[in-house]
């Protein structure tokens, strides 16, 4: 079985080294960097996963690359791990190189943001491509150092996919076969693709929390942090407030979107049962979302994304971060959309939401043109 990984960050280096320990998984990695790849080409192919206990994961890697028509030769499945700001200019790279003789299953990890929408776009009716997205991350990742190592954070013990609403219902199987061969987890293949469209995650989480820490009122409202913090374990109360709003409001969503569309989603829960039924006893404290947050052994040692302050000592938001172009500018924004659509008011996630773009004051924002124009017949 051939896997091409495109995108080597954090996630797509750490499921190289995972998928490489199952036998007979052969790995491509389609990369942008040509530094990358020269080191790849140079005989630097062995990289590694460090767990928390000391241990360390090697593989060595088949393939990484910046041609699409090679690291996508006799591709199996392919899982796409770049963020969502970047993934409408790949899937147009990579649409002319897939197989044309055979099924493959195209996805992505996490496959939010509207893959699924976004992947019938750029494929148009080509049949032979299986869409398909994973619920979220198998496992955290961060302190990458790339084509070398990656810190390897907590394991979900239960991994969800599903498939686009295109698909037949054996392809459930056959995908369900393929993820198996690659994780540990128990695979369970969800009913509708939405249900990974609403899932609660960075698109909630990380908005919030930035508004907890910079917002108005904000400890470091209108002075730079004097030295690293970690995303979760340093949470502050109003991030975690802030926070359950926007989860409530998405629940709303997940309501509505039943009702109108007479879907199960039954699967998308308030994101502190979700947390804790991914994590166990991996938390410390469940009792409150605060508590969960700042105690998730499986989210210690994430760092917020600081960056040196240009105006003087300490360290303040990047403005670069995935926080703002993936999660703000592509996932909420895609929340709003849904919202729109379905009448439903999201007074919190739109607090967020604008206040991040003003924050930010240049946030680039993509067009939303792959949203089915009369998805929810809500407009026309």
């Amino acid at each position: 079985m051939k896997v091409t990984i495109c995108g080597a960050g954090r996630t797509g280096h750490l499921n190289a080294v995972l998928f490489k320990q199952r036998d007979g998984v052969e790995v491509s990695v389609l990369t942008s960097s040509a530094d990358l790849a020269g080191k790849w080409s140079n005989g630097e192919q062995v990289w590694r996963a460090n767990s928390s206990d000391g241990s360390v994961l090697a593989a060595r890697i088949d393939h990484v690359g910046i041609d699409p028509r090679t690291a996508l030769a006799d591709a199996d499945l392919v899982v796409v791990t770049q963020p969502a700001q970047a993934r409408p200019a790949l899937l147009r790279q990579i649409g002319p190189h897939l197989p044309e003789n055979k099924r493959v299953f195209v996805g992505a990890i996490p496959g939010f943001c509207g893959f699924d929408w976004l992947a019938e776009t750029a494929f148009g009716g080509r049949d032979n491509i299986v869409i398909w997205g994973m619920k979220d991350v198998p496992h955290t990742a961060y302190n990458l150092v790339a084509g070398s190592e990656v810190r390897m954070g907590g394991a979900k013990a239960q991994l969800y996919a599903a498939l686009h609403r295109r698909e037949e219902a054996a392809a459930k199987e056959e995908l369900s076969d393929l993820l198996g061969r690659l994780y540990e987890a128990p695979i369970g293949i969800l009913d509708d693709y939405l249900e990974i469209t609403l899932t609660p995650g960075n698109a909630l989480m990380h908005p919030a929390v930035l508004y907890g820490l910079v917002g108005p009122g904000a400890p470091w409202e209108e002075q730079p942090f004097d030295e690293p913090i970690c995303w979760w374990s340093d949470c502050p109360r109003a991030g975690a407030d802030m926070l359950e709003a926007c989860d409530a409001e998405n629940q709303a969503l997940k309501h509505a979107a039943e009702r109108r569309l007479k879907v199960d989603l039954a699967s998308v829960k308030p994101l502190r049962q979700e947390l804790i039924e991914a994590y166990g006893d991996q938390i410390g404290d469940d009792s409150t979302m605060y508590s969960l947050l700042r105690t998730n052994s499986a989210y210690a040692g994430i760092h917020a994304p600081l960056v040196a302050n240009p105006d003087g000592p300490g360290l303040v938001i990047d403005r670069e971060s995935r926080a703002f172009h993936e999660d703000i500018a592509f996932g909420q924004a895609l929340l709003l959309e849904v919202a729109k659509r379905l009448d439903v008011p999201v007074p919190a996630i739109e607090t967020t939401y604008h206040w991040a773009r003003a924050y930010h004051g240049n946030l680039p924002q993509p067009p939303l043109n792959f949203v089915p124009s009369k998805w929810a017949e809500a407009i026309g």
